[in-house]
């Protein structure tokens, strides 16, 4: 089995930019003088937050995602802003979406969302003493609504495809919802 090499970067074009990303080639050199190009997708930084209800309910949004053109059950979540810790960016987007606030918030989790294209990672927090604050003022840009589901029952919702973004399956395997 021949091992795993290397790859040095030895140069970038910008091919788009967008507020979500910037689409990047890369020249790629290994060791041996092998030359490629690489597609890479420069991305913000991205947090999910499990996020439980004295109740032992989870906070989860339905939205509507165009990627799928589909309806989807998630837990919230967003883009870290420039300069931003990971953390007051859950705080923020957990507001943002649900309205509500949480008095305790643990790191769980850190995956790179897709490697191969990708250059960023997305944080997992898990918010307690949760506090419904108001109606949430949103970001202008989503169209979301907010739905308690009680913890137990998620191991189901993920088995039957309910929940399906792999991101949010990674946030329930950091809780220990998901076994492997």
């Amino acid at each position: 089995m021949r091992p795993v090499r290397p790859w040095h970067r030895r140069g970038a074009t910008e091919k788009f930019t967008h507020p979500l990303l910037t689409l990047k080639t890369h020249a790629l050199e290994a060791d041996n003088g092998d030359r490629r190009e690489a597609l890479v997708i420069e991305a913000p930084g991205w947090v999910n937050m499990v996020a439980i209800t004295p109740q032992q309910s989870v906070v989860m949004v339905r939205q509507w995602r165009f990627g799928v053109a589909a309806e989807t059950l998630e837990i919230p979540g967003g883009m870290v802003d420039p300069g931003e810790d990971p953390r007051d960016a859950a705080e923020r987007e957990l507001y943002e979406e649900t309205g509500y606030r949480a008095r305790q918030w643990t790191q769980i989790g850190v995956v790179e969302p897709n490697p191969a294209l990708f250059d960023n990672l997305c944080t997992t927090f898990l918010g307690e003493g949760l506090e419904h604050v108001g109606e949430p003022p949103g970001d202008g840009d989503e169209e979301i609504e907010v739905v308690e589901v009680p913890l137990a029952e998620v191991p189901q919702r993920i088995a039957s495809g309910e929940i399906a973004h792999a991101l949010v399956v990674a946030a329930f395997y950091f809780h220990g919802q998901v076994r492997p």
